[in-house]
């Protein structure tokens, strides 16, 4: 049926009535399942056939989603498991018969976590645990097998219950003692009992397991048939979709507080934005305990929803809504008298995302010969955009900034990618010309190996000066996109992490309600967010596994984790095309790649901080081969120790040098601060430091257990890969500058 018969229909009072009693049904999620199947094999880029052997895969991902430690199914449960819909799934899915096996499955995981939860209970209450024995526990159990029975499990359990009490011993310890070190009041002296936390803790989660309905199941269930695919295929309940959508364009409508879920089942109000609902309204204050939410805000007691031990997620679909309606709260007053509550009502609104938005600063360096450089600093976030209205958009707010800074003279530029996990293709398409010619940005390829080259807005770029790219293993995917494209077009030299994520393909959210019976519940049906493509860069090599490899490679404790495509179940592979037609990449010898990576050595090889940093990589390295912890306290006070003093010993090396550092950068270095907001005001550039951390667009709860920790902060506010990509950005400025006077020189003597 199409939108106009739709519209016109909906003028009978009947078919509007139906459709309302259609709005207020749950979806049949065995429906549901079967259009996604239908939809993944028609649209997914791998074109998997929809096997006995994807069936095991559908149940297999499922019990690890469930279960990634495996502590709660036995080899027993998988197997009964297997037995009956190992070789199943795939039919019921088709043949709309999935929910009940998914239901079974869910039921049997909330039993085991009662029973679990149930010898916490009991271990915590009975057990005088021995912490001089010579016992270990493994960090991570998610490659290991299933304990072999409820036998194996209990002795399994046992061990995760015992390190759980010993860890938050230790922790008390420590805060304790750092407390008393520093003369600064013991923000554990009021701690419950480590048995209590520990309980607590799993009380929290099993309330979050049993706390769920048809659509919650459902959601776990489809959600690790479309992961079987690949990492990135997701099922997109509602409120999910519009969580996707609010992520994109950088606000929300809600009341603009952060949540945090307390450890006795309360959610605490950890920090309020500035300018927002809450904020405006001023009966809310950091630190108060929610324990209700009435979402209509009827006023009516049989409203006001018990949240005691409700899944953060759960909490804030509760409190977000339309805007312009309210919500009310059931609030413990921070500092109150115990049993205390408020009802405080504030109107849902938007909420910017401002700490997501794009941004620049000015940084002024003086060299040894006095030479000043104007360098530009954007920082991206994320490539978002508005789908729905098109107002929102990064590409916009980046072009503004830009502009402004060729304004300001800038003899370089950084564009900051750390930590931005992608978004919009059309975002990305679009920025990329602002560095080059028009020419090939990525290369698209569908299931079928239709290539598809997508090329940067025609015209003349906006910025030709000398560039760098910050990256980490945390860019991802758009991110990849632009950082691969100049560095094949030997636009800009990447500076990093050793690689980017790896994430190089691309998903399209499909409407599930869409293939529903007219008159079924189809706003209940989800969408399915499924990888319809792989991108490849102008030169060719898809960014898929490899990422995009940094030209100068700065040492990060990330580089040690297990961080990237490459680690995530069931990626697609890595592979090649042939490079664009059109593609034509400057001379690589403008970049001056061999004398860079040179001066950065020698840079890396005096600073102090990144042989700190190279001995906590091979530290990380070890501890995640090794994979186990111990349970003897001794060894853990041992390990403790050790690591204290050389923390103290750092410290102590630190504050010294850091001080002189922060002598030095106050005569060679200037901050200016570029927002959205100094744009809309035209004014002039406003001087600012990076180390005042009360610049922030949120109050924030204080931490007294973080003020405990003596690490210095980095001085000036520049942590070393910020400061080292600056370095390597001026180094390119006067190499380029001396290359330019060569020339001119050169040019000159030619004509003589």
């Amino acid at each position: 049926m199409t939108t106009s018969w739709f519209r016109k229909a909906a003028s009978a009072v009947a078919l509007v009535a139906i459709s309302c009693t259609a709005c207020a049904q749950q979806a049949d999620f065995n429906e549901v399942g079967r259009q996604m199947a239908i939809m993944l094999q028609n649209s997914h880029f791998a074109r998997l056939p929809f096997n006995e052997e994807l069936s095991h895969r559908f149940l297999d991902d499922y019990l690890k989603d469930l279960d990634f430690q495996r502590l709660y199914f036995t080899q027993e449960d998988v197997d009964v498991f297997n037995e009956k819909y190992g070789d199943q799934f795939h039919t019921m899915l088709l043949n709309g018969k999935s929910m009940s096996a998914a239901t079974e499955i869910y039921r049997l995981f909330e039993k085991r976590v009662e029973e679990r939860v149930a010898l916490t209970g009991k271990l915590l209450k009975e057990e005088q645990f021995d912490f001089t024995k010579d016992e270990s526990v493994m960090v991570s159990r998610k490659d290991v097998a299933w304990p072999k029975n409820t036998k194996d499990a209990e002795r399994l359990w046992a061990l995760q219950i015992k390190e759980a009490v010993l860890g938050e011993t230790l922790r008390r310890e420590v805060i304790s003692r750092l407390a008393k070190e520093q003369n600064k009041p013991d923000p554990g002296i009021a701690d419950r009992s480590p048995q209590e936390k520990v309980s607590l803790r799993y009380k929290r989660f099993l309330n979050s397991v049993k706390d769920v309905n048809e659509e919650d199941i459902a959601s776990y269930f489809l959600n690790s048939v479309a992961r079987s695919y690949d990492p990135h295929t997701d099922y997109m309940r509602p409120p999910d979709m519009e969580k996707f959508k609010s992520g994109m364009k950088n606000e929300l409508i809600g009341i603009g507080a952060l949540l945090q879920a307390d450890e006795d089942g309360a959610t605490k109000i950890m920090g309020i934005m500035l300018g927002g609902p809450a904020d405006r309204e001023g009966k809310l204050n950091l630190n108060d305990r929610v324990v209700g939410v009435d979402a209509l805000n009827t006023g009516k007691p049989e409203d006001m929803v018990d949240i005691m031990f409700m899944k953060i997620d759960k909490v804030v679909n509760f409190i977000r809504g339309k805007e312009g309606t309210s919500v009310g709260l059931k609030v413990e007053p921070a500092g109150g008298a115990p049993g205390e509550t408020k009802i405080v009502v504030i109107p849902r609104g938007k909420v910017e995302i401002k700490d997501e938005q794009a941004s620049g600063e000015v940084i002024e360096m003086k060299s040894d010969k006095e030479i000043t450089r104007r360098l530009g600093i954007i920082t991206l976030p994320s490539f978002y955009a508005d789908f729905d209205e098109g107002k929102v958009r990064c590409s916009v707010d980046v072009e503004k900034i830009l502009k402004r800074l060729n304004d300001e003279k800038i003899d370089g530029l950084i564009l900051d990618l750390r930590n931005n996990g992608g978004g919009s293709l059309e975002e990305v398409r679009r920025m990329t010309g602002f560095f080059i010619e028009s020419g090939p940005v990525v290369q698209v390829k569908n299931t079928l190996g239709q290539v598809q080259v997508k090329d940067s807005d025609s015209g003349k770029p906006i910025y030709t000066g000398p560039m760098v790219v910050m990256t980490d293993k945390s860019s991802a995917s758009a991110s990849e996109i632009l950082a691969g494209a100049l560095q094949d077009f030997n636009r800009a030299v990447v500076v990093g992490d050793s690689s980017t994520f790896g994430k190089g393909t691309v998903q399209q959210p499909m409407d599930i309600g869409r293939m529903l019976p007219l008159f079924a519940a189809r706003n209940r049906a989800g969408h399915l967010k499924v990888t319809i493509q792989k991108f490849y860069r102008p030169s060719g090599s898809s960014t898929q596994m490899d990422g995009v490899a940094a030209n100068v490679v700065i040492p990060s404790l990330t580089d040690a984790l297990d961080l990237g495509e490459k680690f995530l179940d069931h990626p697609l592979p890595h592979d090649r095309i042939r490079p664009a037609g059109d593609f034509k990449p400057l001379d690589s010898q403008a970049l001056f790649l061999p004398r860079l990576k040179e001066l950065s050595q020698e840079r890396l090889n005096a600073c102090k901080d990144f042989s700190y940093i190279i001995q906590d990589v091979m530290k990380a390295k070890d501890r995640l081969k090794k994979n186990q912890v111990s349970l003897n306290k001794a060894t853990r006070e041992k390990e403790i120790a050790e690591s204290d003093a050389m923390q103290k010993e750092r410290n102590a090396e630190r504050r010294t040098r850091f001080a002189k550092m922060a002598e030095d950068d106050k005569k060679s270095l200037a901050f200016f601060k570029l927002t959205l907001e100094d744009l809309e005001k035209d004014e002039a550039l406003v001087p600012y430091n990076p180390a005042d951390e009360s610049k922030d667009y949120m109050r924030r709860a204080k931490d007294a257990t973080a003020e405990l920790d003596e690490t210095p902060k980095w001085p000036t506010g520049l942590d070393p890969l910020k400061r080292e990509s600056l370095s390597v950005l001026k180094d390119l400025v006067d190499l380029t500058e001396n290359a330019r006077l060569a020339g001119i020189l050169k040019n000159a003597a030619e004509v003589r």
